[in-house]
């Protein structure tokens, strides 16, 4: 199994959707990618030699692709800095409510994580 920046590429599936897998490489680019290492998209990560895999490995470090650990941090400086300096955005970021605009009276639990009922106001309701 072939391994990308620390991430291991899936050996059965085809290069170009193998390399989807690292955290940031989409489809596009990596069909660009394969084209700038001179690797054919087709072929199987399995059957990919050493020195396939280190081309791959060299184009992503020429600086041009931000990919992993680069792109994860560059994005939550990004989240840190809104909330920072207060903006509308980082404050929904911090009381993790949906940032673009979602309603929250309904839905939203994926933010909200599971409802919490008060149990004082179901006591009274009981008596």
């Amino acid at each position: 199994m072939p391994r990308i920046f620390g991430v291991d590429i899936p050996k059965a599936k085809r290069t170009d959707v193998a390399l989807c897998y690292l955290y940031g490489v989409g489809p596009f680019m990596a069909k660009q990618i394969c084209a700038e290492a001179g690797i054919d998209p087709v072929k199987r990560a399995k059957d990919l030699s050493d020195e396939e895999v280190a081309k791959i490995t060299n184009t992503l470090q020429k600086g041009q692709y931000k990919i992993e650990g680069d792109l994860r941090r560059d994005i939550s400086q990004n989240i840190k800095r809104l909330m920072d300096i207060g903006a509308y955005r980082g404050m929904r970021h911090k009381k993790g409510l949906p940032v673009r605009g979602q309603r929250t009276k309904t839905n939203a639990r994926t933010r909200k994580g599971p409802r919490r009922t008060n149990m004082a106001i179901a006591k009274k309701t009981d008596k």
